[in-house]
């Protein structure tokens, strides 16, 4: 079945850079609108960044100018740069695959933005 992996979260102090990966399996990756989520304790999953097959990229206000999402079709990989990080950034970080009707999750990976 469809398999998405991140990879690369972890603690970081305020300011600090983090990059997440995610690696997708039996998928036609670069057919895919490939995104990033998360969801902080308590609250609703919200959408961070994705970008299209095309290569057209989204933004949430929140980390715009911060992060930015990048794919790269010859490994099934999407990345997340995310730099200036702030306590408000943390949470678990999903990867996520769309195409039409087809909607895959990762099992997601932690950020912690702390001092």
């Amino acid at each position: 079945q469809v398999q998405l992996v991140e990879s690369g979260g972890g603690l970081v102090q305020p300011g600090g850079s983090l990059k997440l990966s995610c690696a997708a399996s039996r998928i036609g990756f670069s057919r895919y609108t490939m995104g990033w989520y998360r969801q902080a304790p308590g609250k609703q999953r919200e959408l961070v960044a994705d970008i299209t097959s095309g290569g057209d990229t989204n933004y949430a206000d929140s980390v715009k100018g911060r992060f930015t999402i990048s794919r790269d079709n010859a490994k099934n990989t999407v990345y997340l740069q995310m730099n200036s990080l702030k306590p408000e950034d943390t949470a678990v970080y999903y990867c996520n695959a769309n195409r039409i009707v087809f909607d895959y999750w990762g099992q997601g990976t932690q950020v912690t933005v702390s001092s």
